[in-house]
């Protein structure tokens, strides 16, 4: 059950709203089932005598009221909205039931406590199966206004109550870390201009897309103002420095025809200008991602510290735990930029899924979390993606997800473990999508019958435990093929098979021949790495550090995504 607070100042603009056929004639019998006095307040939905204009009278009473009494100011936003809906699968809810709803969330909001004759009025409109609206107007009988402090999270606690009580799906408890959702008249915007998603959450999209990719704040202005989006900064009156900004999406006005703005931190929390310097501090031009002398690297460097990432979660240092969920919030941004073929939507929506999952109430330290932050951004300028190595990352970022959803249960932050299962889902969907062509290549070039003899007692010498299974899997046949190309890149196959084994268990995995295939993939050739050692490759670095990201970066949107709301 969810409640969506809000406040305004046109309450007849509501009520006609409330008893009126909609946007799309879905109001199909609208009525009142609960009010501050069932028998005194007139139902437009019952009372075809009542009209609209009579009933935002009887309602607005008290606010005219308390305006004659300031001299005809009116109070700041005294209308308090409340929409109530049930989870989609929950049953069907009786008029007495809604009407049960509607009393406990107004007393447990502040607006109108049981017993207490002064309080506000309100009504609780039903025009839907799944659910209600409390419209209240916030001028007490006695001139004061209520106590709402917290109200929408204290009606999110209530709803939590409600749903057991009434055998309704239990939702997930939030932290106050949540963005905001988009308001009914956002909703109903992007509607009418025929959009999935409104502008609010479109550049809450670009805003974490572009962060990722950056590696300074200026950097993070110019490329949002590059896609098409208004950039509007808030100065400091004494030193001119930037303390905070606004962004507009285009083409999305107001009725004047002016820019509609959203700051910052109303996108996001961690979207603030603070926040944001936190993980984005003014860095020396030097210090920006370079081009790799191998291509594959920045795939190898990220599946490095996807690894560390692990050992992080279990350290028990949760500030360093929380900075490397945030990083790997912008890895997941990149890999997708980075990523071509089928798979690439579903590891958009991984993406998206893990912003709610990669911040909580704990403060995160971003410091720690640089190689992962830098790896990252090393992606926005892959100009390639190499299959194999490819997929191993994403398997990895697949089990990281996994491990954060562990992670954020055992401190009881629900919404966020929520989101880091579904991130897994969508991670895993891309995977089985991505992953059998490859492993499918591998098997057939596998080496010859007596290297695969000579890998199989490499296996039972290293991993005893474990040897039965790896043979037995699968994916056998595209392990020696990995164990084929890392010998020839410098390693020993028994010594490696070890320390990749040793990484995390293998006692879980349904397919651990799978497993070491991609942990193997991921390891450095070291003849390569040797043979640059030896090389002095001057100028590269300096022309690739004054190239703008956009120039080099996939995640660059395409034109149709810049135009969205064109």
């Amino acid at each position: 059950m969810v409640p969506d607070v809000s406040t305004g100042s046109d309450s007849r603009g509501l009520i006609v709203y409330l008893f009126g056929l909609g946007r799309r004639d879905e109001h199909t019998d609208p009525h009142i089932v609960a009010a501050w006095d069932m028998a005194g307040a007139p139902d437009p939905g019952r009372d075809p005598a009542a009209t609209y204009s009579q009933l935002a009278k009887r309602l607005d009473h008290h606010a005219d009221l308390r305006t004659r009494e300031l001299g005809g100011k009116k109070p700041p936003q005294h209308v308090w909205h409340c929409p109530v809906r049930t989870a989609p699968g929950d049953r069907y809810l009786t008029d007495a039931e809604w009407a049960e709803v509607a009393r406990r969330i107004v007393h447990a909001a502040g607006i109108a406590p049981e017993g207490d004759e002064m309080a506000c009025r309100w009504i609780a409109v039903r025009h839907a199966d799944d659910h209600i609206h409390i419209m209240a107007t916030t001028v007490r009988a006695d001139g004061r206004r209520p106590r709402t402090h917290r109200d929408g999270q204290r009606a999110q606690a209530e709803c939590r109550k409600i749903e057991a009580e009434f055998g309704l799906r239990r939702l997930k408890s939030g932290d106050l870390t949540a963005p905001r959702t988009p308001t009914g008249a956002e909703r109903a915007k992007a509607e009418r201009q025929g959009q999935t998603v409104t502008a609010r959450q479109w550049l809450r999209e670009q805003a974490y897309a572009v962060a990722a990719a950056v590696s300074s704040e200026a950097d993070y202005f110019t490329v949002l103002q590059s896609l098409g989006i208004k950039v509007k900064t808030r100065l400091g009156p004494e030193t001119g420095d930037v303390i905070g900004y606004s962004l507009a999406a285009p083409g999305d006005t107001n009725a004047a025809g002016e820019p509609v703005w959203y700051g910052g931190s109303k996108l996001a929390p961690d979207l603030s200008i603070n926040r944001l310097r936190e993980r984005l501090p003014d860095q020396e031009v030097a210090d920006r991602p370079q081009y790799a002398a191998d291509p594959a690297d920045p795939w190898r460097h990220a599946t490095t510290a996807i690894h560390t990432a692990h050992s992080v979660l279990d350290s028990g240092d949760d500030a360093a735990a929380q900075g490397y969920l945030a990083a790997y919030g912008d890895a997941l941004y990149n890999i997708a930029s980075a990523t071509t073929g089928p798979h690439r939507a579903e590891l958009r929506a991984a993406a998206k899924a893990f912003n709610r999952a990669r911040r909580s109430a704990i403060r995160a330290d971003h410091q720690g979390a640089t190689a992962l932050r830098k790896a990252a951004k090393e992606l926005a300028y892959a100009s390639s993606e190499p299959g194999g190595l490819a997929i191993a990352l994403l398997f990895a970022t697949a089990h990281l997800a996994r491990a954060a959803a562990k992670w954020h249960e055992q401190r009881g932050h629900e919404q966020q473990a929520a989101a880091a299962e579904e991130t897994f889902r969508h991670l895993q969907a891309g995977y089985q999508q991505a992953a059998p062509p490859v492993l499918a290549d591998l098997a057939r070039r596998a080496p010859r019958a007596a290297t695969a003899r000579r890998f199989e007692q490499d296996v039972r010498v290293a991993l005893p435990g474990h040897a039965d299974r790896i043979l037995a899997d699968p994916a056998w046949a595209a392990l020696t093929t990995a164990l084929a190309h890392a010998e020839t890149a410098g390693h020993t196959p028994r010594r490696l098979l070890a320390e990749v084994g040793s990484e995390r268990e293998l006692d879980s995995a349904e397919h651990p021949a799978e497993v070491l295939n991609w942990r193997i993939t991921a390891q450095p050739n070291k003849r390569a790495q040797a043979a640059r050692g030896r090389s002095t490759i001057s100028g590269a670095s300096s022309v690739a550090a004054t190239l703008h990201p956009l120039a080099t970066s996939p995640m660059s949107m395409r034109p149709e995504e810049r135009g969205r709301h064109r």
